[in-house]
């Protein structure tokens, strides 16, 4: 299938590692123009090495999004350099364990500044933009939004507004033919991922608990499965696609665990 992606730019917030990487990844090989956004100089550096290998034309912007001017900076500077920009996927957060019991209103606020709060200042100055391509926005949330995890959160309240405020934004965008949808991981390994199971006395037998409570193939996710949606939902191929919640989980959130 041909996504009819080549020339046009993406940014790619949380872009230089997990998922945000395999989009990016998955961007090129399409023939786009992904931007990088994130804040992990070195992993930038690293992956636009890689993809230049390859001859790819990648961006990046080393930046702290939970910095609203930064946010503004990031879509101006991507405009600037290459004129244009077609669709935006929201993808930086981390789950960071602000809790109700350990935590503080004060963190609580700031686990939205690191998890929320970017989602929408990228949305903000990205519009005339987008509405210049008629392009598209993905949103990354969490089967946390909808299962709920214990112990974190802010994380979550982040990620079920995330969910909120696709439907809200692909409601107020139709006049200008902005397509907003979400997608939403359960099980992935990403480094983040990675150093979550590292906090487990025993990482190994953690991770074979949780894959034998994913339906399907009892395996994790992979993070370039998740990218496949994402390419797909803003491509010419998703046209008539917006306000959606896609579950790309192996039947995680929604299958009856007696299937597992």
């Amino acid at each position: 299938m041909d996504l009819r992606l080549k020339g046009k730019v993406v940014l790619v917030t949380g872009g230089a590692k997990g998922i945000g990487a395999a989009i990016v990844r998955g961007c090129c090989a399409e023939g786009a123009t992904p931007v990088i956004v994130d804040r992990d100089e070195q992993a930038g550096e690293q992956l636009q090495a890689e993809l230049r290998t390859n001859r790819a034309e990648t961006g990046l912007i080393i930046a702290d999004l939970s910095d609203a001017e930064a946010c503004a900076e990031v879509v101006g500077g991507t405009i600037q350099k290459l004129g244009r920009l077609d669709a935006l996927v929201n993808n930086a957060g981390v789950n960071d364990g602000v809790g109700l019991e350990n935590g503080t209103t004060e963190k609580f606020v700031a686990s939205l500044e690191r998890n929320l709060v970017h989602y929408y200042a990228m949305a903000h100055h990205a519009l005339g933009a987008l509405k210049n391509s008629r392009g598209s926005i993905v949103n990354i949330s969490s089967k946390t939004a909808v299962t709920g995890q214990g112990g974190t959160s802010g994380y979550v309240a982040a990620k079920g507004a995330i969910l909120g405020l696709t439907r809200e934004w692909a409601a107020e965008l139709l006049p200008f033919g902005i397509r907003v949808n979400a997608v939403v991981p359960a099980e992935v390994m990403t480094p983040l991922y990675q150093q979550w199971l590292g906090t487990f006395p025993d990482p190994q037998q953690k991770l074979m608990e949780i894959v034998a409570k994913i339906p399907l193939e009892k395996r994790m996710t992979k993070a370039e499965e998740i990218a496949a949606m994402v390419l797909f939902l803003i491509s010419e191929q998703a046209h008539h696609i917006t306000g959606q919640h896609l579950f790309v989980d192996g039947g995680y959130v929604h299958l009856d665990r007696a299937l597992t």
